[in-house]
């Protein structure tokens, strides 16, 4: 597979280029205004994605990174959700 054909996301917190298989996907709910973890594509909205790794789940969320883009307020049980995904 070529470059081109890879499907590349951008992380939130450290701004890496990966490939869209590596990182989580956040999806404000266009219907509940919710953040939801986005795993199968199921949520449709306004999406970020974060590094499977704890210091960008950490700097995203200390920084108010995943606020700003989603524009809403991050549930404080949001954190404890990752950390669930990473030990998938």
């Amino acid at each position: 597979m070529s470059r081109k054909d890879k499907f590349l996301r951008q992380c939130v917190s450290c701004r890496k280029m990966q490939e869209k298989e590596n990182l989580i996907r956040l999806t404000r709910d266009f219907k509940t205004k919710e953040i939801k973890i986005n795993e199968n594509n199921e949520y449709y909205g306004r999406s970020v994605y974060i590094c499977k790794n704890i210091e960008c789940i950490e700097n995203a969320i200390t920084k108010k990174k995943i606020e700003k883009s989603l524009e809403i307020h991050v549930p404080e049980n949001l954190k404890d959700c990752l950390y669930t995904v990473l030990k998938k």
